[in-house]
């Protein structure tokens, strides 16, 4: 048994074959899902798991270059914009309007839903390389 990291077998594989500027995306109960991507429902009810909680758990496994959000999160969910400038403090932020963004997720590996039930708590994480 795995004992750190991510234990969800889906989101672990997902990560481990990740190649450089692939992405993935983390999303509320709202964001549809394109046909093709694969979905991981981690949605139990409304608000769990958080949507902070399911980056923090994802970005301590991940490496991450640069990431996307929609620009409509400053002032629909200016809590989840705060999170998101402060955790990726060092990382390249490019935000883009919400039709976009949903464009943007039909080229992930995959959609992690989680039960966060705000507006705009999506984002779409770029895999960098890890030499460590």
């Amino acid at each position: 048994m795995k004992k750190q990291g991510i234990l969800n077998s889906h989101i672990s594989k997902i990560l481990a074959d990740l190649g450089h500027t692939d992405t993935i995306v983390i999303a509320d109960v709202g964001l549809p899902v394109p046909d093709g991507v694969p979905k991981i429902d981690l949605a139990l009810t409304l608000g769990s798991p958080s949507f902070e909680e399911t980056v923090n758990a994802v970005a301590s496994d991940m490496e991450i270059e640069k990431i996307v959000i929609a620009e409509e999160i400053g002032t629909d969910n200016p809590e989840a914009l705060h999170y998101i400038e402060n955790k990726f403090a060092g990382c390249a932020i490019e935000h883009c309007p919400h039709e976009e963004f949903k464009e943007r997720t039909r080229k992930a590996k995959a959609v992690i839903r989680t039960g966060e039930a705000k507006p705009f708590a999506n984002v779409i994480l770029q895999a960098g390389v890890y030499f460590g």
